[in-house]
């Protein structure tokens, strides 16, 4: 029952909301206006709202994670296998399929990603901000963005390859 609230609350809810903004958005003041106009509005208030969960999550976690390094580096070890693990068979079946490197790249970063946020809030609502889930999650942050950074990395130096 959690779960379902979770996933109503984090993702239907705003999936909802959002096409139907968009709808009422378009046809109030055109589809010029909500990419050139609203669309830059909503950038700043997403990385925003973001930071804000990240900073609450640190405020909570951040005591373990000073603390307690090696549960930290047990608990990252796996997140990173995982996400090179899935980075490079995307990439490389990407390139036997004989993709371009335009939907290759994009196609193997999405597919490793762990889309945190939303993990964020389902560790939170169904095992609460204490639980060893929100910490992972936060140790999933951690790591997310500098491993996402070298694959984009490699991506660039493998251009060439497609």
């Amino acid at each position: 029952q959690a779960l379902l609230l979770s996933i109503s609350i984090y993702v239907a809810l705003p999936l909802v909301a959002g096409y139907l903004s968009r709808k009422w958005i378009i046809k109030a003041k055109g589809e010029k206006w909500f990419k050139e106009n609203f669309l830059h509005l909503l950038t700043p208030v997403s990385i925003i709202a973001l930071l804000f969960t990240l900073i609450l999550l640190f405020s909570f976690k951040g005591e373990i994670i000073l603390t307690k390094p090696l549960t930290i580096l047990w608990i990252a070890i796996p997140l990173f296998i995982q996400t090179n693990l899935i980075f490079f068979l995307t990439y490389g079946l990407a390139k036997l399929l004989k993709l371009n490197y335009g939907d290759a790249a994009p196609s193997a970063l999405i597919g490793a990603s762990n889309h945190f946020e939303v993990a964020i809030a389902t560790a939170i609502m169904v095992f609460g901000i204490s639980s060893g889930a929100a910490l992972a999650t936060v140790v999933g942050v951690l790591i997310e963005v500098p491993v996402m950074l070298m694959l984009v990395s490699v991506c660039k130096r493998t251009r060439h390859f497609f």
